[in-house]
Formats: C-alpha cells, structure tokens, sequence
C-alpha cells in the first residue's frame, strides 16, 4: 500500500461551520469563533477517524479572484464577499490547522483547487496516493487509481468509477464537462442550452470537447434530442466552451513545493496550538486532539 495524503480543501468547511453553528460563540475579547470552532472539530475528527500518516490543508487567499480573472473578469464575478465576522475568522482557522500540526497552504493568485492539484501531482510523483477532503466537483478531474475524492460530510469517496457514475463521464473528461455544461457556482458560462446529461452524452459519444467540436456533423446525427440544434448552439459558443474549459481545469503548477515527507503528520504542536485556543477560548478542544507530539 503506498503512502496516503490526504489534501483537505478548508473553505467550504470553514462556510459549512459557520453557517451551522450560532453566532454567540464568542472567544473572552467578545471576538466571533463559530467558524474556527466547526473548523477546528471537523479537522480534530478527520484525524480521529482517519488517522493519517499524512495531511495538508489548502485554504483561499482570495475567495471571490484568482488568476482566471486574467481570461474572464466575471469569473465568480456574482459571490458576494464573506460576512465580516467570517472573514475576521479565517486567520485563526489557518492558525489551528499549523497548531494541529498540518502543512498549509495559500496563495492570493492561485485557488485552493490548484494548491491542492499541485500537491497531489507531487505525492503521485513520489509514488503516493493521495484523498482528496472536498465537496468541490472540480476537483473530481484528480481522481484516478491512486487518487481518491472524498466529501467527508455526505460519507461518500469517489474513484474513477464513482466519477463516471455521479458526472457520466471519466475524470479526465471532467474540465471538457464543465465546458460545455458550465458552473454557476464559479461562474463559469458553458455553452447555453446544454445540461449536464447533454454534455455527458455528447463527451460519451464524441470524446473530448476537441472532438466534438472537430465534427459538428457528426453532433446533428446524434441519437440525442434536438441535436440538430445543438450543432448549431455549439458552433455559436465554440470561443465560450473552450474558455470555459480552460477556467474549469485546475492548476498542478502552483508556486508549491510539497512531498510525503513534508505532509507527515506528528501530531498538534502542543506548545503552538494551546496558546491559540486558549486565546480563542477554546480550551476544552485540546481534549479532543488525538496525538501530539
């Protein structure tokens, strides 16, 4: 069995935690810790229950801009900014992972996503294997016979059969799905007038999005409904669909250098986490850590 990394992707966590625990959980400065007290639980069980020999944490440096801002400015163009008394709260989340002893990751420019990617491209090189701790459909392209795509809330691991069964398409087909399907959660527009079972049908019957869009022909013949109109939907958007593509693709060459050696986990840093929990008012999470070192 190789060595496993497990790559949490912290914001939706962090989101999940403060929308889902009240507001009046407040550390002695009358600070806000809702956020940091659901971030820091769910990670203290990740590792009770898993027991990883391995583990980092990528979190946003932005969450409304990346880089693909550059080819599309609307690009998660329509989220609003965090609440304040969340955004206030996201230092003290990256805090407690570095104090559980977790390797962390940032960047302004490039996404969680992308940190992630890169890392797991690194651990593969290595000969690891890597689970992937997200809800995020996108990050289903890194899925394959080492890679696995866990959404811890939902109990539910994705390997490349899961991949093809949720999407209808295989990992690697993911990014050319989201081209043609597009992403409102990211912003990302697709081709107008195909869902995600037309793009299915037409990446399962055609390949990639190059060669669907090598033969339009072929599209109009299609035993798919109405495809003599979607030929025509295509040909209009062909600029859109690549471009969607292209944003919908993670990143595996983040300024990030990363190995099994360095995602080792020995356990929270005593000295290190304490003094923030106690700071946050925290203190009874300490009881809960698994293994310190």
């Amino acid at each position: 069995m190789p060595d496993t990394a497990f790559l949490v992707d912290a914001s939706p966590y962090v989101f999940r935690a403060y929308f889902s625990l009240p507001d009046t959980m407040r550390s002695p400065d009358g600070s806000p810790v809702n956020a940091v007290y659901g971030f820091a639980g769910f990670l203290v069980k990740l590792l009770t229950e898993e027991r990883p020999g391995h583990v980092g944490v990528a979190f946003d440096g932005s969450l409304t801009t990346s880089f693909r801002n550059d080819w599309y400015p609307q690009y998660k163009a329509q989220r609003e900014l965090p609440p304040p008394e969340l955004e206030a709260q996201l230092d003290a989340c990256r805090e407690v992972a570095e104090g559980l002893g977790l390797a962390s990751w940032i960047d302004d420019r490039y996404e969680a996503d992308d940190l992630i990617a890169t890392a797991a491209e690194q651990v593969l090189a290595e000969g690891g294997a890597c689970v992937v701790v997200s809800p995020d459909k996108d990050l289903a392209q890194l899925v394959g016979e080492r890679v696995q795509l866990y959404d811890y809330a939902r109990g539910t691991r994705l390997d490349p059969a899961g991949v093809q069964e949720r999407f209808g398409v295989p990992p690697g087909l993911v990014a050319d799905f989201l081209g043609l399907a597009g992403d409102a959660v990211d912003n990302i527009p697709g081709v107008r007038g195909v869902g995600p079972k037309t793009a299915a049908a037409l990446l399962g019957a055609l390949g990639d999005l190059d060669a669907v869009y090598a033969d339009l022909d072929a599209v109009a013949a299609l035993p798919i409904r109405g495809a003599r109109g979607l030929a025509g939907k295509l040909a209009a958007e062909r600029e859109t669909a690549f471009l969607s593509r292209r944003l919908a693709t993670v990143a595996r060459d983040a300024p990030l250098r990363t190995g099994l050696a360095e995602l080792a986990w020995p356990g929270a840093d005593r000295g290190r986490l304490e003094p923030v929990l106690e700071r946050l008012g925290l203190e009874r999470l300490a009881g809960r850590v698994p293994a310190w070192r």
